[in-house]
């Protein structure tokens, strides 16, 4: 990912909001296995979505 311009960062949608989240520096060696948007998300995992 170095060298990609903030517009160009990938893009996937949160398994529980639904929203989308950009790729961040911390989820560099993780991106495959991210899921959710924030420990908020990941910690209402088994709950609906608020749609």
């Amino acid at each position: 990912m170095k060298g990609v311009k903030k517009q160009h960062l990938p893009e996937k949608t949160c398994a529980t909001c639904g929203r989308p989240f950009a790729w961040r520096k911390k989820w560099e060696r993780v991106w495959d296995e991210v899921k959710f948007c924030s420990d908020r998300c990941r910690m209402m995992k088994g709950r609906a979505r608020a749609d």
